[in-house]
């Protein structure tokens, strides 16, 4: 056994997701404590060049260049959801990335955010995070370019990532128009894989199915943000489904039916783990947060629907103008399983969102 061996083996016996109380995007602040926290900073913006900000919650600022484009600004970071810490880094980075897709943007510049416990990890396993991380931005096509670091109590990584649009390709979640058809670029129940996992529960075939899924860009967006018809885009991430389509809809004044049947699985298994309690802590959390405010539910649908998501698809919604080019897109980009749509957005009614079979 050579040297470089023996040290990723030993790396190997640190296992990341036993040094944190939190995993992926589940540590994201549930989305009622949120509104408390940001309830004096909903206000219009403070800088005329500034449009997307602090009056909206979308997945990026956007700023105006003066020249046509805009610059899209983004941060996101959380704990580990693997224990594999190339793989951690990996997915923290397509994760932050994938806020300038959801813009409909090209991220062009990354810088690291590392908190490290210095006295229970070693620095060589920070330099696995950031060699996964500069994996991802070398797929994304751009530089890791710095970063800032600190001595935590607990391992946190992500990037603070800028991008560039044309002012006219910006996509906002907050613009959806009635009639639009919803579609979903990645499966759900990410959540539920990773605590299976860390109950021991996974079979063989499961085991870094969850991983491969986070670890995989949105490059998708920047393709759609060129269709004038996509109206509104987001990403699905700590929210779950429910909680960004509730965005989604409340900020366009509207409302969403879902078509459950519709919408693909990470693994064909997931009722069985919903069965075996295998649902993380956040999504009690996101259903305390907005449950009023969703139509008639299983208790299936709910373990699945508010299930956090970390690197999770893009939510579209695209009027059936543009529902052509939109599945010519995502077949371009291999995501040909994804054409069928998962619910429209409808007329506000009493129920934020309706889910039906």
């Amino acid at each position: 056994m050579t040297k470089t061996d023996s040290l990723e083996n030993d790396l190997k016996t640190f296992k990341l997701t036993k040094y944190s109380h939190g995993a992926g995007c589940g540590c994201k602040i549930a989305p009622k404590i949120l509104d408390e926290i940001l309830a004096s900073n909903f206000a219009a913006p403070d800088n005329d060049k500034l449009i997307v900000g602090n009056h909206s919650k979308d997945d990026a600022a956007v700023y105006d260049l003066g020249d046509g484009s805009a610059l899209i600004s983004t941060t996101d970071f959380f704990m580990p959801i693997v224990d594999d810490p190339y793989e951690f880094g990996r997915i923290a980075s397509a994760n932050a990335i994938s806020d300038v897709y959801a813009m409909g943007g090209k991220p062009i510049l990354a810088i690291a955010i590392l908190g490290w416990p210095i006295n229970i990890l070693p620095p060589a396993v920070a330099q696995k995070v950031i060699e996964g991380s500069r994996s991802i931005c070398m797929e994304a096509g751009i530089p890791l370019a710095g970063g800032h670091s600190i001595d935590s109590p607990e391992p946190i990584f992500g990037l603070a990532v800028n991008g560039l649009v044309p002012i006219k390709n910006i996509k906002q979640n907050n613009l959806a128009r009635e009639g639009d058809l919803l579609f979903l670029t990645k499966p759900l129940g990410v959540g539920i894989l990773t605590t299976a996992e860390k109950k021991g529960l996974l079979k063989e075939a499961h085991k870094g199915v969850a991983a491969k899924q986070m670890m995989q860009l949105n490059k998708v967006g920047e393709a759609l943000g060129k269709i004038s018809g996509v109206n509104a885009m987001t990403d699905v991430t700590g929210f779950g489904l429910l909680g960004h389509l509730v965005e989604m809809a409340e900020g366009s004044g509207l409302s969403a039916e879902l078509r459950f049947n519709n919408i693909h699985f990470i693994t064909t298994d997931i009722f069985d783990f919903v069965d075996q309690k295998c649902v993380p802590g956040g999504t009690a959390r996101n259903w305390d947060s907005y449950g009023e405010k969703i139509g008639p539910i299983t208790e299936y649908q709910k373990a699945i629907l508010a299930d956090p998501q970390t690197s999770g698809g893009l939510l579209i919604s695209a009027g059936a103008a543009a529902i052509k080019e939109v599945e010519n897109i995502l077949h371009q980009y291999g995501l040909e399983k994804f054409t069928t749509p998962i619910g429209s957005i409808t007329a506000q009614q009493i129920k934020t969102v309706i889910i039906n079979n």
